[in-house]
């Protein structure tokens, strides 16, 4: 189960500082875009000929983001357990938002999985499990990032980049991992073939 329950931790940081990037416990929209460009980066150029599920979506912001880029998918389709967050997330975007438990629910096929600041509040087992799941029912691969450091905090979710290295050997596929861009965090791409 979640180091913290992951309803209450949402709902009182949105009741606390409403629909905002710090309303889904981001230190600031500023941590939230960076990791969007990372992520937007190791997508490259194949955005818009693609179906993206964005797997925790929060209130639709990597869509916004993809707009703002002028770099829209060719389809999108959005995650969360959250109520309040796919109404957000809808209202802003009219995009297609799905309440979807990624542990448990049965995943839609996509081209690209992406999950940003998603797995931040799981244990191990579901992290992995977050991941494989996602992995699988992408066709061309999986980018999502994680918080970096030493696993101590009683919240949230903290990795050494070799520990999930080693582990996702068994995939047997290319991974490309990027970090410097913010202390404490780092992301991945998992490809499927010549993506």
């Amino acid at each position: 189960m979640p180091r913290v329950d992951n309803k209450h931790f949402y709902e009182k940081a949105i009741k606390r500082y409403g629909c905002t990037a710090r309303g889904l416990n981001w230190n600031s929209k500023t941590s939230q875009q960076t990791r969007f460009e990372v992520i937007y980066e190791l997508l490259a150029n194949r955005v818009t000929m693609c179906k993206i599920v964005d797997a925790g979506c929060g209130f639709g912001d990597f869509y916004l983001f993809l707009k703002q880029k002028g770099a829209l998918p060719r389809a999108y389709l959005g995650y969360d357990t959250l109520d309040e967050a796919l109404f957000v997330a809808h209202q802003r975007t009219k995009q297609r938002f799905i309440k979807c438990d990624i542990l448990n629910d049965e995943l839609e096929e996509a081209d690209f999985y992406i999950a940003s600041g998603s797995m931040n509040i799981l244990n191990r087992f579901e992290t992995h499990l977050f991941i494989h799941r996602c992995f699988e029912a992408s066709r061309k691969g999986f980018v999502f990032n994680l918080l970096k450091g030493e696993d101590t905090s009683k919240h949230f979710n903290y990795w050494q980049v070799e520990e999930l290295l080693e582990h996702l050997k068994t995939y047997g596929c290319e991974v490309m991992v990027k970090e410097g861009y913010m202390d404490g965090d780092f992301t991945v791409l998992l490809k499927k073939g010549d993506v």
